[in-house]
């Protein structure tokens, strides 16, 4: 595919953007070549400014659960724009959305909308922290919540590319009171409990961590981290950013069995438009502003557009949908194993339901960060490029996982399959 235009575009906007970019993996920098620069997109489908076409599997990441324009959801969102771009006072549009996301998550009572995941994640744990009384929080190796200075300490996708293990600009002071775990080991987090007994104030946790590889975590690590927390009255909070509303059920805390206290949303929510949220039982959330002592706001907060584009987004998410998406996985996993196993197993298919990863390397998928090969990222360059050569968009990183959508359809799933067919024999070593 000749991309002489995005290379222009590229190029100047190295100029003016910091990279080119205003979301550093979007650089290419840990794959071969130059970012594509998108013209526009439907359904599955992506152009870019040279004309080519990609089937994408990324899906801006994962909030297109329905894929690119869906009409529907266009169409509710010029009718919402026609009444007003931001009101910055409340509307129904919020009530509405809230209902959704309580619907799915039951243990929620109250919900508070941010404008980004970052955000929800950010004011989780402030919120954790006025409710409890304590300043240390614990996060794990490896999982991602967003660039919270607090937060950006042994992360994920993001710094994993760049083999960064935290960010200049944080004060020491700042993650003074971040403890970090490894995943999957509940003795160090024992461990860290009784080191902090007291003091900490919660432990927040991607549940199904997702932005460093595809790590699923055993059910009963995760009970087990959720009794530690009772034990020593710390709050759960579990970032479901990436995995909700992937599942039938609205969140992984239904498919693991554990409650968490405090939750995170991002995403689907927005339809892909700026959206996050955080939500949890009523006496917790009412410890928020106006309510309680804990301040939180945001402009954009509950923005019509943005409820408009999720209340479409999880009208569309029904059951019908799910065996969709159920069916697409099915065959993705069917036609791709056999395919990698042919070749030697450079890498290994991580799925669970639209969700997927190429887990580099022949040996049984991570459930830690740890476990990656520190090699992951060479192989899978060659594969970026030869997936995108042959009209297949995945994400421009190792670390970063691929996404289903209702929009993709079983021709898609079989024109991938023999584009990895073709293309696996070309990786090198």
């Amino acid at each position: 595919m000749e991309r002489q235009n995005s290379e222009a575009l590229h190029s100047e906007a190295r100029v003016h953007l910091v990279g080119g970019v205003n979301s550093p993996v979007r650089a290419f920098k840990s794959v071969h070549g130059n970012p594509v620069y998108f013209q526009e997109a439907s359904g599955a489908i992506v152009i870019d400014v040279d004309g080519n076409e990609y089937v994408d599997f990324v899906q801006s990441w994962g909030p297109l659960v329905h894929g690119h324009s869906h009409p529907e959801i266009i169409a509710n969102i010029a009718e919402a724009m026609a009444k007003g771009t931001s009101f910055g006072a409340p509307h129904e549009g919020e009530i509405e959305l809230a209902k959704m996301v309580k619907e799915r998550f039951p243990h929620i009572d109250m919900v508070r909308f941010t404008s980004s995941g970052t955000e929800a994640a950010m004011s989780a744990v402030r919120l954790a922290r006025g409710v409890t009384g304590r300043d240390h929080i614990v996060k794990f190796d490896g999982c991602y919540h967003g660039h919270i200075d607090s937060l950006l300490v042994n992360s994920g996708s993001g710094l994993a590319t760049f083999g960064i293990a935290s960010s200049p600009g944080i004060p020491d002071d700042t993650i003074s009171t971040t403890l970090v775990a490894p995943l999957d080991d509940i003795d160090a987090l024992r461990y860290l409990f009784s080191e902090y007994s007291g003091k900490i104030a919660a432990v927040l946790i991607e549940p199904l961590p997702a932005n460093n590889g595809l790590l699923i975590q055993r059910n009963e690590f995760l009970r087990k981290v959720k009794d530690l927390c009772e034990e020593d009255g710390a709050l759960l909070v579990f970032d479901e950013v990436i995995s909700g509303f992937r599942f039938r059920s609205g969140g992984y805390s239904e498919v693991c069995g554990v409650v968490p206290d405090i939750t995170a949303l991002g995403k689907i929510i927005g339809g892909g438009l700026p959206v996050g949220a955080y939500g949890a039982r009523e006496e917790v959330m009412r410890q928020l502003s106006p309510l309680g002592p804990v301040y939180q706001a945001g402009t954009l907060s509950g923005n019509p557009l943005a409820m408009m584009a999720g209340k479409s987004t999880l009208a569309l998410l029904d059951e019908e949908a799910y065996d969709l998406l159920d069916s697409l996985g099915s065959m993705l996993e069917k036609l791709l194993v056999p395919i990698l196993e042919a070749n030697g197993n450079p890498f290994r298919l991580v799925r669970i339901e639209s969700l997927f990863w190429f887990s580099p390397g022949d040996d049984e998928p991570p459930r830690r960060a740890d476990q990656i090969p520190g090699t992951a990222g060479k192989k899978y360059a060659d594969l970026h490029k030869g997936m995108l050569d042959r009209g297949y968009m995945l994400a421009p990183s190792a670390y970063e996982i691929g996404f289903l959508s209702t929009a993709h359809t079983e021709e898609h799933i079989r024109g991938m399959a023999a584009a990895l067919e073709d293309v696996l024999p070309e990786i090198g070593e």
